[in-house]
C-alpha cells in the first residue's frame, strides 16, 4: 500500500512558518502584510473559496481582506478597482477570484494586477519569470499556488536531490496547473513529458513515469493499472460525483484505491493538494510584502 502524502499536515507547517515570518516582519517594520481578494458575483464554490483564504491568512497574522462586486460589474468597473489596489501601498497581495463572468475578460483582468502583488503568479511577465530561470524554486519569484504546493508535497516524499534525473508525466496543460507545474519540474532537473486528455496511448505515456501529476479535471480518470509500480502520485483534481444513496463526494482525478496499491506514495482528495494551495497563497503574500518592503 502507498504511502499516504498528508497534505494538510505541510501545510499546517508551512502557515506555522509564515506567521512566524509575519510576526517577525512587524516587529521588525510594524509592516503587516495584507491581502485583497476580489469576488465578482455569488458563485458558491467561491465564497467558499475566498472564506477559506480569508480565515487561514488572519491566522498566520496577515490582513486578509475580501471584497464583494456585484455580479454586474463591468470589466471596467473592475479594472479601475484593481487600478486603485496597485497604487495603495497598504495591499500587498491582490487576488482575483476565477472563474470571472464571462463577459469580463480574464486575461485583462490579469494583466492588470501589478506584477509585484500578484500572489496568484497568474501575470503574464511572473509566467515569464518563471519559465526563464533556471531554478525557479531558488529565484524568489511568485510562482502559482498549486504548482508550488505539488513541488513542496513532492520535496517531502523524494528530497530536493531524489527529484534530480526523475521521469515525471503532467496530465493537463492548463495555464494555472498544467504548463507552470511543467516548468517548476524541469527547474527541478526532472524530464518531464506534458500528455491530456486528447494524447494517444496515454495509459502507456502514465505507465512509464516515476512521477505523475494528474490535473486534467476527470474524476478518476487515472486507473490504477496506469500507475507504474512505485511512482509517486499527485493528485490535484477536485471532483465531486454523487453516491450510491444519493449523496455525494469529492474524488480526484486518480482512481485512489487502485492506484495506492501500486504506487509508492499518493496523495489523497480531499486532504492532499488542497491544503497546499491555499498554504502557499499565503506564503506568496508574505513573499510580495518583504519584496515591496526591499527586504
Amino acid at each position: 500500500m502507498a504511502q499516504i502524502i498528508d497534505g494538510r499536515a505541510r501545510a499546517a507547517a508551512l502557515r506555522a512558518r509564515v506567521a512566524a515570518e509575519v510576526t517577525e516582519l512587524r516587529q521588525r517594520t510594524g509592516v503587516v502584510p495584507r491581502l485583497v481578494v476580489l469576488l465578482v458575483g455569488e458563485d458558491p464554490a467561491s465564497r467558499v473559496y475566498v472564506r477559506t483564504k480569508a480565515r487561514m491568512a488572519a491566522e498566520v497574522g496577515i490582513e486578509g481582506e475580501v471584497e464583494r462586486l456585484p455580479a454586474d460589474t463591468s470589466e471596467q468597473a473592475l479594472l479601475a478597482r484593481l487600478a486603485a489596489l496597485n497604487a495603495d501601498p497598504s495591499v500587498h497581495g491582490i487576488l482575483v477570484q476565477l472563474p470571472l463572468p464571462a463577459r469580463i475578460r480574464g486575461p485583462a483582468v490579469l494583466e492588470a494586477i501589478d506584477p509585484a502583488k500578484d500572489v496568484d503568479g497568474f501575470h503574464p511577465l511572473n509566467v515569464g519569470r518563471m519559465w526563464a530561470a533556471s531554478r525557479p524554486l531558488d529565484a524568489g519569484l511568485l510562482l502559482p499556488c498549486t504548482p508550488l504546493g505539488c513541488m513542496m508535497l513532492l520535496e517531502t516524499v523524494l528530497g530536493r536531490e531524489g527529484l534530480r534525473g526523475k521521469s515525471a508525466l503532467v496530465l493537463g496543460r492548463s495555464n494555472i496547473v498544467g504548463k507552470p507545474m511543467a516548468a517548476l519540474l524541469l527547474g527541478a532537473d526532472v524530464t518531464v513529458t506534458v500528455a491530456h486528455s486528447r494524447t494517444r496511448d496515454l495509459a502507456e505515456r502514465c505507465r512509464r513515469a516515476e512521477i505523475l501529476v494528474a490535473a486534467v479535471g476527470r474524476p478518476e480518470m487515472v486507473r490504477g493499472d496506469w500507475i507504474r509500480e512505485g511512482a509517486v502520485v499527485i493528485d490535484v483534481g477536485i471532483n465531486r460525483i454523487e453516491t450510491a444513496e444519493g449523496g455525494s463526494r469529492l474524488v480526484g482525478d486518480v482512481a485512489f484505491a487502485e492506484a495506492a496499491a501500486r504506487a509508492a506514495a499518493i496523495t489523497p482528495v480531499p486532504g492532499g493538494v488542497g491544503p497546499m494551495t491555499v498554504a502557499c497563497l499565503l506564503y506568496n503574500t508574505l513573499l510580495a510584502a518583504r519584496r515591496q518592503l526591499g527586504l
